[in-house]
């Protein structure tokens, strides 16, 4: 229980395919300083938020935005959301790193932004906890 406010809570909620007008702020100063990374788009179509203590200094140490394409990114997030997803439910996983289901269709396009940051948040999740989700 200790590691619940410390692990992933992660909602990613799809409503539309409209991904043009994402929105990247990392706590209520945009300081970046703080370990929450919310990502939305300006009528809240969907959302993801991280809060990981770390997950912001690790990811300015990662290749930029532009490195990976966007149908490798797409590929790895439906890899890692596949895996991750079975684990919140198969017995044996530990419920305090799987915590809550992640609802990524691979029908929606979530542009590079939010695929971006998610694959980047798989890497963090498997180097932190000692997890491989391939």
């Amino acid at each position: 229980m200790k590691y619940l406010f410390t692990i992933l809570v992660f909602s990613l909620v799809v409503v539309s395919c409209d991904t043009s007008k994402s929105t990247v702020k990392s706590g209520p100063e945009d300081t970046g300083f703080s370990d929450t990374v919310r990502i939305a788009n300006d009528s809240i179509e969907y959302e993801i938020i991280i809060i990981e203590p770390g997950f912001n200094s690790w990811l300015i140490t990662q290749p930029p935005k532009g490195y990976y394409g966007l149908s490798y990114l797409e590929t790895r997030n439906m890899e890692y959301v596949t895996e991750y997803n079975y684990r919140v439910y198969a017995p044996g996983f530990n419920k305090n790193l799987y915590v809550q289901e992640i609802n990524y269709d691979p029908s929606v396009s979530y542009g590079l932004e939010v695929n971006y940051l998610l694959y980047n948040y798989f890497k963090y999740f498997e180097i932190t906890y000692n997890q491989k989700l391939r």
